[in-house]
């Protein structure tokens, strides 16, 4: 017998995946309803009806596979092209290079002032996000939005996307062949918001943008430079927990306060 516990993690465990319909309470077999059986009747009684062998399929390949460098290269391509916001846009809906664009509802692009002197980058869209195809809308963005408000920060003083425009199926951590394929969209996105200081929230986001190996807790807190090779000059980069972690870890909610603080301080002084 389910409790109300069990209830809820099934009913979230369906949310995670992307499940947003109901179809029936019970399973049903379409092969037995009267339009498929006469279908079937049909096709059985059919004289020009043959039943075509069944065909072995040979084992996948390397070469049959996606090459990771030749889809980064592509991308690198196709974004030294893209002189706008909208044009990067239309560029991600068109490349077909990261696989996580077959599995998603919506391309999460950005959201915010394009021309904020603050860029937040963090590391891929939830089930929320990717419904309604914009970033940071759950739980942990409420939660980010809320941490920023105390700062004097909301979405008309910032910028705000992810490393992966795509939601991963079940929330799961991106893989590194699907960080690298939109890594060049992630950049050229910086370049065009061109922003004063960018906020790498979460871990994901720290370690790709600066190509570090560093975990979030060494990353938090510092002032690094970031910088890509169309670049005149570095833009400061400061790395924060992710909201999503804080949910999970509220005890860790007073370091990402004194973060927040020692960000505060450095943005009223850069951008006064």
């Amino acid at each position: 017998m389910y409790n109300s516990q069990h209830l809820k993690a099934i009913w979230q465990w369906h949310l995670d995946i992307g499940t947003d319909a109901l179809v029936s309470e019970k399973a049903v077999d379409l092969t037995k309803t009267p339009v498929c059986k006469f279908a079937l009747s049909n096709i059985k009684h059919n004289p020009l009806h043959r039943e075509a062998p069944m065909k072995s399929i040979p084992p996948l390949s390397p070469q049959s596979l996606l090459n990771p460098q030749a889809v980064a290269q592509a991308a690198q391509t196709t974004v030294e092209a893209c002189q706008t916001l909208e044009e990067l846009r239309n560029a991600l809906q068109a490349f077909n290079g990261c696989p996580l664009k077959n599995t998603a509802t919506n391309l999460v692009f950005g959201e915010g002032n394009p021309n904020a002197d603050v860029m937040l980058i963090g590391e891929a869209p939830g089930a929320d996000e990717d419904r309604l195809g914009r970033p940071f809308v759950g739980l942990s963005g409420q939660l980010l939005d809320r941490m920023f408000a105390t700062i004097g920060y909301d979405r008309t003083k910032f910028y705000i996307t992810n490393i992966l425009p795509w939601r991963p199926p079940g929330n799961r951590q991106p893989t590194l062949a699907e960080t690298s394929a939109c890594l060049p969209f992630v950049e050229r996105h910086i370049e065009l918001v061109n922003p004063k200081v960018i906020v790498l929230v979460g871990g994901t986001s720290a370690k790709t943008l600066l190509n570090r190996q560093d975990g979030i807790m060494r990353l938090r807190g510092k002032w690094l430079d970031y910088q890509t090779s169309r670049m005149a000059a570095p833009i400061k980069a400061y790395a924060i927990y992710h909201p999503a972690y804080l949910l999970r870890s509220p005890g860790q909610k007073r370091i990402a306060w004194q973060d927040l603080l020692a960000l505060k301080v450095v943005l009223d002084k850069m951008l006064l």
